[in-house]
């Protein structure tokens, strides 16, 4: 287990320097540049090359990139062009907050995808896999953006069951029902796609697994319907599952893109919108290597959790 956790983790290294120089060149590739866009209107040539100078974007591009590796490996990770403050500094503050409404949609989604793909596989009722399977097509279909604004129409202006942005409630101090207040709306939509997918893949999964000859042979023992399926059926039926969220939860962080926009929620997804807008360069190389971190770190733990859930899986 440790040598297969060390060959993982020095596999990583090539990995994130890999995605580190194809985003360095497509961000600072595209049309246009913070020098247009942070200079005064009137500004003639003169004024954009000063700016650009003043930025650090006017030297070559290879020049860029090892300036900014370098001084990313030892921890400073640049001045934010829209924000005048370290890097750090600005995730420090938007970070944690992403945090926890990945967490709560994390949590959401498989507490309702896993029942859901459950009841589906084993009910023998035909109009409930119709609905399973319409209620995951809707999901996968919906627009977020249309469904955190009918959550914000319905919930927050007509009925006024949760509030209609923000983390908290301004002037009141810290408190946990409040914060969870504020969390539901945005969780229940960041959710709501992954809810649909994951309940097809688990739905799909425990099919093929229930005719397994092992389950056969449980049932032949005498063992209980619900033994049988969450004992022993389940518990092989959510590799695929394992796999998928280990490579998807890291994706929430872009998923909150527009749910932390609608929302008003001042996360990473909010950073994001704005920092492709002004073409902040500093945060977006770090707000795209923290994601492509979490993406292979989530690799990993799922790879690990392979072991946890079936013990037939050696990592070595």
């Amino acid at each position: 287990m440790h040598r297969y956790l060390l060959r993982r983790l020095l596999l990583a290294l090539p990995t994130l320097l890999a995605t580190s120089i194809i985003l360095f060149g497509l961000l600072h590739l595209a049309p246009g540049g913070p020098a247009a866009i942070y200079a005064a209107p009137d500004a003639g040539p003169e004024d954009l090359a000063r700016i650009a100078r003043l930025l650090g974007t006017d030297q070559p591009l290879p020049v860029q990139y090892v300036k900014w590796i370098g001084g990313m490996l030892r921890g400073d990770w640049g001045r934010s062009f829209r924000y005048r403050e370290p890097v750090t500094v600005v995730l420090a503050g938007r970070l944690p907050n992403t945090l926890q409404l990945m967490m709560a949609a994390l949590i959401l989604a498989l507490a309702l995808a896993v029942p859901f793909g459950v009841i589906s596989a084993v009910s023998g009722r035909r109009w409930v896999q119709y609905q399973a399977s319409l209620a995951s097509m809707l999901g996968v279909s919906i627009p977020t953006f249309w469904l955190g604004m009918m959550i914000l129409l319905v919930f927050s202006v007509k009925l006024r069951w949760l509030p209609s942005g923000g983390m908290a409630t301004i002037g009141v101090g810290f408190s946990l029902t409040n914060r969870v207040h504020h969390l539901i709306g945005p969780a229940v939509v960041l959710s709501t796609l992954y809810i649909a997918g994951w309940s097809r893949y688990v739905r799909s999964s425990l099919l093929e697994v229930i005719h397994q000859d092992y389950i056969r042979t449980g049932r032949a023992k005498g063992l209980s319907e619900r033994r049988v399926i969450f004992r022993h059926a389940l518990r092989n039926a959510l590799l695929p599952l394992v796999t998928l969220i280990g490579l998807q939860a890291p994706t929430l962080v872009g998923g909150a893109i527009i749910t932390e926009t609608v929302f008003a929620w001042p996360g990473m997804g909010r950073l994001l919108a704005e920092s492709l807008t002004s073409r902040d360069y500093p945060v977006l190389m770090a707000s795209f290597m923290i994601m492509a971190a979490l993406t292979v770190a989530g690799n990993l733990l799922a790879d690990l959790a392979y072991g946890l859930i079936d013990p037939r899986i050696r990592l070595e």
